[in-house]
């Protein structure tokens, strides 16, 4: 290491989570720019970023110091632990952190905090390790500002005795209270004592400005506000990154303690080999190697798999020689590039989970192409038949870990994971950690919220913060693409406060999670690796590096995913089971079923696998697949790339005749028939390189890997192996680098087969079940995201245009999840009411279960769980209209709950103390008896407010539409429904609810598209920016809106589908002022007599909040002698609201209010 007169041996970076704002790439730039040699870093507690800091401090030629400033249990007061400041000299010491921080989070919490005891460091050893005495916040510190120096004297021999020659008293000046005089002490105490001295600065930012932002960090963290002056303030805003001429100008008067920090760093001499990877042991039968095991396993399995593709045995043995061979080759490749082990590990935990009624996918990524996958039962795919190549997944010509992600039913995806935890041994498995980061959204809420401004406001701006591809935008790039977010910074003072702490602190980590997937198996103990963490004590236990780090520390990865369509699938054979008395047995379908093709020739792909969007949906019907291999296609060309690229239109006119198909070179026709010519897959540009050009398969994917990353030196030398190829093998140069310019073309938006063709599996199934148990299969889909809302209503708006009848909900019938009862009608299920459950519902079943159907409210309340069953739930499932055949007036039933659950409470006290008049009476009935409760009389619901409470119920009108009781009305000026628009050139009419709103931005600016739905169909309308900024006002959900616009065909929807182009914006009460004739009145002996000037004085009060408008007012009155119709002035005039017409109907009921069109 060079020479310097200082080295900054304490860092809390962002990974400190609590405190500090340092990112560890600005921290090493700073070193290296101030010419450091060596830098530490020294989390709280932790080594989240150790391996990022270690490889990236490497990469800059900057030595990495490697520790953590940890707690020290404080056995006398647990609420006040002590820091010791810990860091690495050696592989020794780095597994002795890893241990010793594993079990602080292990234990026990005091306030949450992971602490390390005296005796752990005693157990675990601490010869590998050089302790700093924390300063201030050391035992011996705080004994020192006390005054106790017998105490400080005792503490500093006890950690000298700990680390003999290895213990360093810290002395640091950053602005704290007393800290001269500590440094004093300190120093005194080390003459003393003989120990060396060290001069430290814990750097919590970067530079001296950003001190707001970490207290603001500091705030989000601990729950308190930026102005509280209770708060503890524990930094100053001298903690910043301090340069060596500055350190070494603070403490002067210490040169030997600034001699000790460059020492320290010399003893610190960490090597960590990355890259290396280090596979668990799988146990193998006494005498058998890890190599012959997996030898002896892929054959008999593949004997499995060869009865089941070819029962006879004669064609069985015509067709083995290519698996037989196909296996050598790929098991030769595994035990040569010392990979047996993997594969052995991962088909004994997938077989144990299909033998244990956990779902597994037919296989996810490259891996299908495997043979011994598929034989091992890893996979389910053939990969001979749909030529995936095994070279694509582990290529002896590029070593690299084989990765196999794996898909399990999300509901039993953790007994996988369980069973692996006990297999090779708690301490050898984890989980993965993840790092949640401070998005612009989050950043604006959380400084917000420190800073005491009010919710809504801090709302409102997060809320302008724009959204691409289900991501916001950062701050920065939200300023420029919405206007709005500027104009507020410049002209609010708050604003601009808020927007400068939120953009120091944006990304930075604001909380540690757990990975999706991500499930690690270590050689032995784990934290020989890596030391773990847990939020609560020994519960979720987690690495400390994310997946990326733990990878490059060796440690082998699982990716144990959590599929919902797996969960769909295994539901929906039960459902079926339950229905027929059989259970299909999906492993042995053929793929050629034609209702199956039909599903995806109509675009009726709602809850099928892979092809729900609306975009899929396109791109299926102009397809039209009817064989297997159209499916692995769909799934591959549905990308940008290749839709943008015209190969998706090429393949369609192919396919179709309405292309002449060219395979470039007739030897090329077997590998590129399949996709009619069309290069598709990564594995059709191997295969072209190895039939034309000569190579291997592990060489065309260095090929395909090449292509991919673009990299002119590497292509240039595989153009000149590619004519080199051919030209052996007598081909046309010419023609062979047309072609090697193609492949080049398609090789930047090829996909992999092999992940295609497996989830092409699933595909097929999903569609297969939805045409020929749709009940069972939509029932399934419905129940597997019942919490989510939207999900819900499209798929029962599907079920419903697939011919299938959704039943209510309903406390007698209904179970917890959505149920077939027949095969064309689906109960819903009463989990998916909001407000209900899982543990609610289930106790409503059980009381069914236990005394019957339910009578009624009070039958119903006096048998449920009242700790479990509350009154929430109760006018939950009220709403849902789960009462109805009981009793459906609802406005009734929702206002006697509170009666009701009295009534029960009271019946259960009742029963606790019967008395001699209970036993002489016999007893009430479920009511109270004569003297007991009875409902409350309301008026029932309009039609309107049932949907409406409906809706708050389920989350979407379930039992009818509210726009029904205006289509009469709204057809004088929209003439036809959605269901029946049809394309024109001139603008029309048309209207529904808006049920949903999205934005978009384009270069003319931000743009929406408004979903209307009118109870016959549903139809999505764009709204560009400059009618947006207009109009916005008129967009409310739930609410009516008129729109004139261009309807045209939307020919890449597909056949008969429509797009529409906003030109004006009405809401209901302008567009029946704009087409309305007049509105017509008749007081009808109203204002006769003595009533006549209250009658006239009452209407003006009411038509005067709605003037001035465009609707006349016409008024008809009779007396004895005459009849006559009096027209009001032009200043009478009035907008038609619906609050306006409501007031006039309950004053002189409907059939004297009229609004009267041409």
């Amino acid at each position: 290491m060079p020479e310097t007169p200082f080295v900054h041996l304490r860092l809390h970076s962002e990974y400190s989570v609590t405190d500090g704002i340092v990112r560890l790439g600005d921290a090493l730039a700073r070193a290296a720019s101030d010419g450091m040699p060596a830098l530490a870093l020294t989390d709280l507690a932790n080594v989240f970023g150790l391996v990022k800091f270690y490889s990236s401090a490497r990469g800059k030629g900057i030595k990495p110091l490697l520790g953590s400033d940890v707690f020290i249990a404080n056995e006398a007061d647990p609420d006040r632990p002590y820091r010791l400041l810990l860091l690495v000299r050696s592989g020794q010491g780095y597994r002795q952190l890893c241990e010793l921080l594993s079990r602080a989070y292990l234990a026990p919490r005091v306030r949450g905090r992971a602490e390390v005891s005296r005796r752990m460091l005693h157990e675990v050893g601490v010869d590998g390790l050089i302790a700093l005495s924390g300063a201030a916040a050391g035992d011996i510190g705080e004994a020192l500002l006390q005054g106790k120096v017998d105490q400080a004297t005792l503490c500093a021999r006890r950690w000298e005795q700990l680390f003999p020659g290895a213990f360093y008293l810290e002395v640091q000046r950053y602005g704290q209270p007393q800290q001269e005089f500590l440094l004093t002490a300190s120093a005194d105490l080390a003459a003393e004592l003989e120990l060396p001295l060290v001069a430290t600065h814990p750097i919590q930012f970067l530079e001296r400005d950003d001190f707001k932002a970490h207290e603001a960090r500091v705030c989000i963290a601990e729950g308190y506000m930026l102005g509280d002056v209770r708060r503890p303030k524990l930094y100053t805003e001298e903690q910043y990154f301090k340069s060596t001429a500055e350190m070494v100008a603070l403490f002067a008067d210490l040169p030997e303690a600034l001699e000790n920090a460059v020492e320290i760093a010399k003893r610190c001499n960490l090597q960590i080999t990355l890259g290396k990877s280090y596979l668990p042991d799988f146990p193998t039968p006494e005498g058998v190697t890890l190599a012959d095991f997996l030898r002896q396993e892929a054959v008999a399995g593949l004997e499995v798999r060869l009865q089941q593709l070819f029962p006879d045995a004669a064609e069985r043995a015509a067709q083995r020689p290519p698996y037989d061979a196909r296996l050598q080759l790929e098991t030769d490749t595994i035990v040569a590039m010392g990979f047996p082990g993997y594969f052995l590990i991962v088909a004994d935990f997938i077989n144990w989970a299909r033998h244990n009624g956990c779902p597994v996918g037919p296989g996810r990524g490259s891996g299908a192409g495997s043979v011994v996958a598929y034989a091992l039962a890893i996979t389910d795919l053939d990969p001979l038949r749909y030529a995936l190549l095994f070279e694509r997944f582990l290529n002896p010509e590029r070593v690299s870990m084989p990765d196999f992600d794996i898909d399990f039913c999300q509901d039993n995806r953790w007994r996988v994971i369980e069973y692996v935890r006990e297999k090779y041994g708690a301490a050898a498995v984890s989980q993965i950690v993840t790092f949640g980061t401070m998005s612009s959204k989050a950043v604006i809420r959380d400084v917000g919220r420190v800073l005491d401004l009010p919710y809504t406001f801090c709302d409102q701006l997060s809320k302008l913060i724009p959204v691409e591809t289900n991501k916001p935008l950062s701050l920065a790039k939200s300023l420029l693409a919405e206007p709005q977010l500027q104009a507020r910074i410049d002209e609010e003072e708050e604003v601009k406060d808020l927007f400068d702490l939120a953009a120091r602190l944006e990304d930075l980590t604001r909380n540690v999670g757990m990975h999706a997937g991500g499930v690690l198996i270590a050689p032995g103990k784990l934290t020989d690796f890596c030391p773990i963490y847990s939020a609560d004590g020994g519960g979720s236990v987690v690495s400390q590096y994310d997946k990326d780090d733990v990878e490059k520390i060796g440690l082998v990865k699982f990716d144990f995913l959590g599929l919902r369509n797996l969960t769909i699938i295994e539901l929906a054979l039960k459902y079926v089971e339950q229905l027929s008395g059989e259970r299909p047995d999906l492993a042995t379908l053929a793929f050629d079923d034609p209702a199956t093709y039909q599903i995806l020739k109509d675009g009726n792909t709602t809850a099928i696998f892979q092809v729900e969007s609306e975009g899929m949906k396109k791109l299926v019907r102009k397809l039209a697949p009817d064989r297997f291999e159209d499916i692995i296609a769909v799934l591959a060309l549905y990308r940008p790339g290749p839709l943008g690229s015209g190969m998706v239109d090429d393949f369609i006119l192919r396919k179709k005749g309405q292309q002449k198909i060219d395979y470039f070179i007739d030897d090329l026709k077997t590998c590129l028939e399949p996709t009619y010519g069309v290069i598709v897959y990564q594995e059709q540009v191997m295969q072209i390189a190895q039939i034309i050009g000569g190579y291997t398969l592990g060489s065309a994917d260095l090929l395909r890997r090449a292509m991919g990353k673009k990299k002119a030196e590497e292509m240039a030398k595989h153009r000149g192996m590619m004519r080199d190829g051919a030209k052996l093998k007598g081909y046309d140069e010419k023609l062979v680098m047309q072609l090697f310019d193609l492949m080049e073309k398609f090789a930047e938006y090829g996909f992999n087969k092999s992940h295609t063709a497996a989830y092409a599996v699933i595909t097929y199934h999903t569609a297969w079940l939805k045409a020929h148990h749709c009940a069972a299969f939509m029932a399934a889909t419905l129940s597997s995201d019942m919490d989510n809302t939207d999900s819900v209503k499209i798929v029962h708006d599907d079920a419903l245009s697939n011919g299938l009848q959704i039943l209510g909900p309903d406390i007698n019938a209904s179970q917890y999840r959505f149920t077939p009862v027949d095969r064309s009608r689906v109960r819903y299920g009463l989990g998916a009411v909001k407000g209900t459950g899982e543990q609610a519902v289930n106790t409503i079943l059980d009381a069914r279960a236990a005394g019957g159907p339910f009578k009624d409210l009070f039958d119903f309340c006096r048998r449920s769980d009242k700790r479990m069953v509350n009154r929430r739930t109760i006018e939950a499932l009220i709403r849902a209209g789960a009462f109805d055949a009981l009793d459906d007036h609802r406005a009734r039933l929702l206002a006697s709950v509170g009666i009701a659950i009295e009534a029960a409470e009271q019946a259960e006290r009742n029963a606790m103390q019967v008395s001699l008049f209970d036993v002489l009476d016999g007893g009430d009935d479920a009511h109270g008896g004569a003297h007991g409760a009875r409902y409350v009389e309301v008026p029932r619901w309009s039609e309107r407010q049932r949907l409406n409470e409906e809706k708050i119920a389920l989350g979407f009108y379930f039992s009818g539409h509210p726009f029904h009781e205006l289509q009469a009305e709204v057809s004088r000026f929209a003439r036809k429904p959605l269901a029946a628009l049809e394309a024109r050139k001139e603008p029309q009419f048309l209207a529904g609810l808006v049920v949903g709103v999205r934005s978009k931005f384009t270069a003319r600016g931000k743009m929406v598209f408004i979903q209307l739905d009118d109870g016959t169909s549903s139809l999505e309308v764009s709204v560009f920016s400059e009618l947006l900024d207009a109009e916005r006002a008129k967009i409310r959900e739930d609410e009516v809106l008129i729109v004139e616009g261009k309807v045209q065909r939307d020919d890449f929807a597909g056949e008969g589908r429509l797009k529409v182009v906003a030109e004006r914006l009405l809401t209901l009460a302008e567009a029946r002022g704009r087409f309305a004739r007049h509105l017509r009145l008749s007081l009808n002996g109203h204002a006769s007599g003595a009533n006549a000037s209250a009658a006239a004085q009452r209407l003006r009060s009411l038509l005067a909040p709605y003037t001035p408008g465009n609707c006349p007012v016409r008024l008809a009155y009779h007396n004895g002698e005459a009849t006559c119709e009096l027209a009001f002035g032009d200043a009478n005039r009035v907008r038609l609201e619906d609050d306006l017409l409501a007031a006039l109907r309950e004053w002189l009921s409907s059939e004297n209010v009229s609004v009267d069109y041409p």
